[in-house]
């Protein structure tokens, strides 16, 4: 066996075992910094190390740090753990370190997102014709979303940005939810846009914005050019914008009008029937951004953005060059085109897996069982005195109050020191809570028990 070989059966060896261990492994321990930083850092030495003697001090090094995110009972952000056909398909990815700019590159990465991305949009409900990037998250999909409709408004307003820039452009206006998420205010920084751009509509008792306040918000200036941003999963609640009605009432705008949903977990509503209705009218809108290292539970980092209008979406994103003219007969698309990144790793062999390992009806029931879990985790505590159920549990997200918010900062302390399970805290409208997101797909009702178990001890000893 050669050295390499017999150092990727050592290398694939050390994953299955953490992996192995995640379903009763504590999902988080106290970690002594200072140990850490001392196991990993030290001064660059001059002479390498053989390459298994590097794994092996990686391994030893890191473990006390690593956070066991891919088990079965981490509810902090919402965050999935990797199936495990995904799972291989990324390590084969980064064996097989193809460059996914162009087909040129690499015809097996341009294909597999090509066709992984067409699986995503009947997923999803997704207009046929949109054209999609893979990226690294919700945060790059909600920039290149935006970046779009910045092109589109602008265009149609008699302005070339992409030539003339911001300086003497029309004025944007970006209408958005008062609860909407905050990558799309850092989107508007990077795009030049601004956060003074935005103007907020209200939202209701669960967090959707008010169709009602968005709908004098924008008759407020009738004629300027327009980004709405509406967004399907509250990051709180997980409630979604009612995004048919709004949509229609930005379609009736007087200016140049584009809107985007920033659905980066709750667009995955739209992939199981019994929850499809919390975001019906999503092809309505003009771009969409969503996650799959949530709850398509494959590797970090993955995201997708897609565009009912692609000539838009490439304007926005695509790239020449004297060296690139030439290469490729073009019927295979350029991944990279629709994506801020050229350099780029093969992502789409993980979402390719993911989605050969699961099916349609298996990502039906992954969120799905989510759903019913995140009920069971709403009912449980909901029954225990002096606990709230602060808001309407329609998909994956609840939110907890121990009776103000010292009590529940001292629960949430205890249980995430407890190792049991881990969950994080919020402030929503003004209320210290417990935020729980149930989106792996490893999770399974014994968990959501166990994990009530350790959340009532902790709040017998708070």
């Amino acid at each position: 066996m050669s050295d390499l070989r017999q150092l990727l059966h050592r290398t694939a060896d050390h994953v299955a075992a953490y992996r192995e261990a995640a379903a009763e492994a504590p999902v988080a321990t106290d970690v002594d910094l200072a140990r850490l930083r001392a196991d990993l850092g030290g001064p660059l030495e001059t002479a390498g190390r053989p390459a298994a003697e590097v794994v092996e001090r990686l391994v030893a090094a890191a473990a006390p740090g690593l956070v066991t995110t891919t088990g079965p009972r981490y509810f902090g952000f919402v965050t999935g753990g990797a199936l495990d056909a995904a799972t291989c398909a990324d390590m084969l990815a980064a064996g097989w370190d193809q460059a996914a700019f162009n087909a040129v590159l690499s015809p097996a990465a341009a294909v597999a997102e090509e066709v992984a991305g067409g699986w995503l949009k009947e997923l999803l409900g997704l207009p046929a014709t949109a054209s999609f990037g893979f990226v690294t998250g919700g945060q790059a999909a909600n920039t290149v979303g935006l970046a779009a409709a910045r092109h589109a408004v602008l265009a149609r307003a008699g302005w070339d940005v992409e030539k003339g820039g911001l300086g003497g452009a029309p004025a944007l206006r970006v209408v958005a939810g008062e609860e909407r998420h905050a990558t799309i205010d850092r989107s508007l920084r990077l795009l030049g846009i601004g956060t003074d751009a935005l103007r907020l509509a209200a939202a209701g008792s669960n967090g959707g914005i008010e169709v009602g306040a968005l709908r004098e918000v924008l008759a407020e200036d009738p004629d300027r050019p327009t980004i709405v941003c509406l967004q399907a999963g509250n990051v709180n609640t997980g409630a979604c914008d009612s995004l048919g009605a709004a949509c229609g009432v930005a379609r009736r705008h007087g200016g140049p009008t584009w809107v985007h949903v920033d659905g980066a977990f709750g667009l995955w509503a739209a992939a199981n029937p019994a929850s499809r209705a919390q975001v019906a009218g999503i092809e309505l809108a003009d771009s969409w951004a969503t996650d799959g290292h949530k709850w398509l539970n494959v590797p970090y980092d993955s995201g997708y953005v897609f565009c009912a209008e692609p000539e838009a979406h490439a304007a926005a994103m695509s790239l020449t060059a004297a060296y690139l003219v030439g290469q490729g007969d073009g019927t295979v698309r350029a991944p990279s085109a629709y994506v801020t990144e050229s350099s780029r790793r093969a992502r789409g062999f993980a979402t390719w897996a993911a989605l050969q390992e699961l099916g349609r009806d298996g990502v039906a029931a992954l969120v799905e069982r989510c759903c019913r879990l995140a009920r069971r985790f709403a009912a449980a505590l909901g029954d225990v005195e002096g606990v709230t159920i602060a808001n309407e549990v329609v998909l994956n997200q609840v939110l907890v109050d121990f009776g103000g918010a010292a009590r529940t900062d001292r629960v949430i302390a205890a249980v995430q020191a407890g190792g049991t399970c881990w969950m994080g805290g919020t402030t929503w409208r003004g209320r210290r809570l417990m935020r729980i997101s149930v989106s792996n797909w490893s999770t399974c009702e014994a968990d959501v028990d166990r994990s009530v178990a350790a959340i009532r001890q902790a709040l017998g000893a708070a």
